[in-house]
């Protein structure tokens, strides 16, 4: 395998520059640990995807398909980093793209490509616009470019640890590897390279809790299918991980998977972009929120790389990222309360908030009785310990309330 990833990376140089691999000390003063960042997301397109649609045109192409099209199926980075490389080797290119893909990247992705590509937009969600792009394929006699279960994808994802292994300083070799996981592809093909160098419980895996492809898989022996996605984290949603993936990562452990809240992403988000400047999509937050989860008994006083996947967040998205992590920091709270419709009701409850509490939404709902209506109220504080002391003045006061916070069905209508 080390052999074609190191061609691999050695053409690769003709068209982008190796991404960095950073020691990051504000994540290794937070942990107690040196934590190393391989930064994916300063890649020409941004993400690694790049690297393994590269490989697979190279190869291809070398192969004899010259004068085909190549097809893929994307609403983001396996997109960019597809269209980006069929401009560099100057073939046609068709991006199938969902309805519902957002302008700013359906604009990326044509920047990228340039005059050879053509963009579809078919289908409301993933799998109409997937299958719509592979009937074109069957129809035109093309070549489709998978996002991750192929060998040519797997082994340009690779390079990632290729670069990996002669970045680090002489002397040092990492004790633990932390990896994202959507499909597969860039775990596969970095544990693949790596396995001479870090020990297989070294490999640290991360999915999104609502997108537990790998580790459902692992629990059950064989690649499983999940019924639903949670979507926020777009850039590792994906109901079912490769079977040429699975099989290269069929050997570790459940327990070596982290499955990772959104909303804690979102912290490391907020996080990275007010500290260090640094842009993260929520997929290229998932190795570095996964160091909070850990514990400090398992990376205190160890070397650690973290695999950055990509930086491609649209910043209409950022509202709904600083509240989603000020929810999950425990900052932000959301009541619904039952107050008297009588003079005085409202002050007496404004009387009841701390001097750091600070009211961020007041919406009167309906009235529940003749005498008493409902409002919904979000309250910002600067210590989650705060609410601590609000919970007992509302139960002092005899005030009905029920914090809907974490109600999902409730706060997805409403907030």
């Amino acid at each position: 395998m080390k052999t074609g990833v190191d061609d691999a990376k050695a053409a690769m140089r003709t068209i982008f520059p190796e991404t960095p691999l950073q020691l990051n000390e504000h994540l290794s003063r937070r942990y107690g640990a040196d934590i190393w960042l391989k930064r994916e997301d300063l890649s020409p397109v941004r993400s690694y995807k790049i690297r393994g649609a590269f490989n697979f045109l190279r190869k291809a192409i070398a192969a004899g398909a010259t004068g085909k099209t190549f097809v893929c199926a994307s609403a983001g980075n396996h997109a960019q980093g597809f269209a980006f490389v069929c401009r560099h080797f100057e073939v046609p290119g068709v991006v199938f793209m969902p309805v519902t893909t957002p302008q700013q990247k359906i604009d990326k992705t044509r920047i990228f490509g340039g005059e050879f590509i053509t963009i579809k937009l078919i289908g409301d969600i993933f799998d109409q616009c997937y299958a719509a792009a592979r009937a074109h394929v069957e129809e035109i006699g093309g070549m489709m470019v998978p996002p991750f279960d192929d060998l040519d994808i797997i082994e340009g994802q690779a390079t990632v640890a290729a670069e990996i292994a002669t970045q680090l300083p002489e002397g040092v070799r990492p004790d633990m590897v932390i990896l994202p996981v959507g499909g597969g592809g860039l775990a596969s093909g970095v544990t693949g390279y790596l396995k001479d160098i870090v020990a297989a419980e070294g490999f640290v895996f991360t999915e999104p809790t609502g997108a537990p492809s790998l580790k459902k898989s692992l629990e059950a022996g064989s690649p499983v299918t999940l019924p639903k996605v949670d979507n926020f984290v777009d850039g590792a949603a994906v109901a079912r991980i490769g079977d040429l993936n699975f099989e290269a990562l069929q050997g570790f452990s459940p327990s070596q998977v982290t499955l990772v809240p959104e909303n804690a992403i979102c912290v490391t988000m907020t996080d990275m972009l007010n500290v260090e400047g640094v842009v993260l999509e929520p997929a290229g937050g998932l190795s570095i929120t996964a160091l909070s989860l850990l514990g400090p008994e398992r990376i205190a006083g160890k070397t650690i790389i973290c695999v950055v996947s990509g930086g491609n967040f649209d910043f209409e998205r950022l509202p709904d990222v600083k509240e989603r992590a000020m929810r999950y920091a425990g900052l932000k709270k959301y009541f619904i309360l039952r107050l008297p419709q009588r003079p005085g009701a409202l002050r007496d409850f404004l009387n009841l908030l701390g001097p750091d509490d600070d009211i961020a939404r007041f919406e009167y709902l309906k009235k529940s009785a003749r005498n008493f209506g409902s409002i919904l109220i979000g309250i910002e504080t600067t210590a989650p310990e705060n609410f601590s002391g609000l919970y007992e003045r509302f139960e002092t006061a005899g005030l009905g309330y029920e914090d809907i916070t974490e109600n999902e069905i409730l706060a997805n209508l409403i907030i």
